[in-house]
């Protein structure tokens, strides 16, 4: 299945807000946006809880948006949300821990909360390589945790030809395309960086338009096609326009658990931040 060019485009305007924000690079966030869902804001994984645009589960979702949703106008869902008595983030509302979880499906929350990710994810890293993180480690951090992250790299640096089989059973297990080439037989640890390496690479290049299906577990779904907004505004008024948009994470009533078809739903003011944030960009 295939994302349509104006979703697409109100997709990408989200990521470069992102980015510009965080300071993460946007062909990082494209890429990865690309590789796990296929820039699909609902797809959904078959495997796990995983789900948006980059395929957070539920407690890592919790997790960065207890962390960092202060900062991006989400005080509502970081204040809502602790621990229980085993030690796992929760939400004593049922209400509110679904409107919280629905803002995976949302393009600007989760390209926030995916740039801040990666952002604690690259200091850590580097603090533990002694080297620069690359987009390939920051990714292999998402993919694996920054634990498991940690152990691949350090492992393919002193044994490149080790399996990932052997070291992630489990992630193998759920991910056979990862772990296992077409023959059925596993992939070296230096294969696998390298093939996310060029996917990466592929998927920041090639985001544009439409895209392949989802892959990595993944379930592609459609999303409804919206109207664009002409304007004659600059790309400061544009950047300034949606800043302030972003301001409605202020509201958790604008996330309902029973509306996260609604808010993939592009009306006039999504269709216009698409449209004016391209613009900004020279697209």
């Amino acid at each position: 299945m295939t994302v349509n060019a104006i979703t697409a485009g109100r997709i990408q305007s989200a990521i470069a807000l992102a980015s510009s924000r965080t300071g993460i690079d946007f062909d990082y966030l494209l890429g990865q946006a690309k590789l796990e869902s296929g820039l699909n804001a609902t797809a959904r994984a078959g495997t796990s809880s995983a789900t948006g645009l980059y395929q957070f589960i539920e407690q890592s979702w919790l997790a960065v948006v207890k962390k960092h949703g202060a900062e991006h106008g989400m005080s509502w869902a970081a204040d809502s949300i602790g621990r229980n008595g085993n030690g796992r983030l929760s939400v004593s509302d049922p209400g509110t821990r679904q409107a919280i979880l629905n803002l995976r499906n949302d393009p600007a929350a989760a390209s926030l909360m995916a740039a801040e990710h990666a952002g604690d994810n690259k200091a850590a890293l580097e603090g533990k390589l002694g080297r620069a993180a690359t987009g390939t480690d920051l990714y292999m951090a998402h993919f694996l945790g920054l634990g498991g992250a940690s152990k691949f790299l350090s492992k393919m640096q002193s044994d490149p030809g080790a399996t990932g089989v052997a070291m992630f059973p489990s992630a193998a297990r759920a991910n056979r395309n990862v772990f296992y080439d077409r023959s059925g037989a596993p992939r070296s640890l230096t294969q696998i960086y390298e093939r996310f390496a060029a996917k990466l690479e592929g998927g920041a290049v090639g985001a544009s338009g439409t895209t392949s299906p989802v892959g990595f577990a993944s379930q592609a779904l459609d999303i409804e096609g919206g109207t664009v907004v002409t304007g004659a505004e600059s790309a400061t008024d544009a950047l300034a326009w949606a800043n302030s948009t972003l301001g409605r994470f202020d509201k958790p009533q604008a996330f309902p658990a029973t509306a996260t078809a609604s808010l993939m739903r592009p009306n006039p003011d999504t269709a216009r931040l698409a449209y004016m944030m391209l613009a900004s960009m020279g697209v």
